[in-house]
């Protein structure tokens, strides 16, 4: 199976198992890093570990459709395109497809950025389903961790700094931005990227 499949799944998972339901019940679709993956940060209570769904009944794999497995964790299946504009390219109807060692290299990356992220500042790391990646805001600049897009097709770090910056550091259209296998010490290209502000 493809990477690019097992990161849109779970970008679809995240955003309409987790974090859609999440903001009808509390209001808020920030998600979090969690062991083996990321979960939502209150009610309904449910994360993803690997390719499995945790819920507070039990684990379920992730597979069927996106509406079956939330009507099996108790929950609606809820897009959030009255909320954001971005999103996964998945409908509630659209099936499932992760592959568990792709799953888990997506976990890895969320876990080693939320280390980083929390080794650079005092902020707490957010996960956000819109573009489905790990972040915090520090005077004006994002930080943080994507595992593939559009731009890099690989888990990598980023520095996007609110107002446009030019010079060697900045690699990217948004900023600046690394693949994880080039670096060795993420929170330290984070501290690089607020030096070249």
């Amino acid at each position: 199976m493809d990477y690019q499949v097992t990161r849109v799944a779970l970008h679809g998972v995240a955003e309409l198992v987790l974090a859609g339901p999440q903001y009808d019940a509390i209001g808020t679709i920030k998600l979090r890093v969690t062991p083996g993956g990321f979960g939502t940060i209150g009610a309904p209570g449910l994360r993803v570990d690997g390719d499995q769904l945790i819920t507070p009944g039990g684990t379920l794999p992730l597979t069927g459709t996106y509406e079956e497995l939330a009507a099996a964790a108790g929950v609606a299946a809820r897009p959030l395109r009255d909320v954001y504009h971005d999103g996964p390219d998945v409908t509630p109807s659209s099936a499932i497809h992760v592959d568990p060692a792709d799953a888990r290299r997506i976990a890895d990356a969320f876990a080693r950025g939320d280390r980083a992220l929390r080794e650079f500042a005092d902020a707490e790391p957010i996960l956000w389903p819109e573009h489905f990646d790990l972040g915090i805001t520090v005077d004006e600049v994002n930080y943080g961790i994507s595992p593939g897009d559009a731009h890099i097709a690989e888990p990598y770090a980023y520095v996007g700094p609110w107002q446009p910056r030019t010079g060697p550091f900045w690699n990217a259209p948004f900023g600046a931005a690394r693949p994880l296998t080039s670096l060795d010490d993420v929170a330290a290209f984070f501290r690089d990227g607020r030096a070249a502000l």
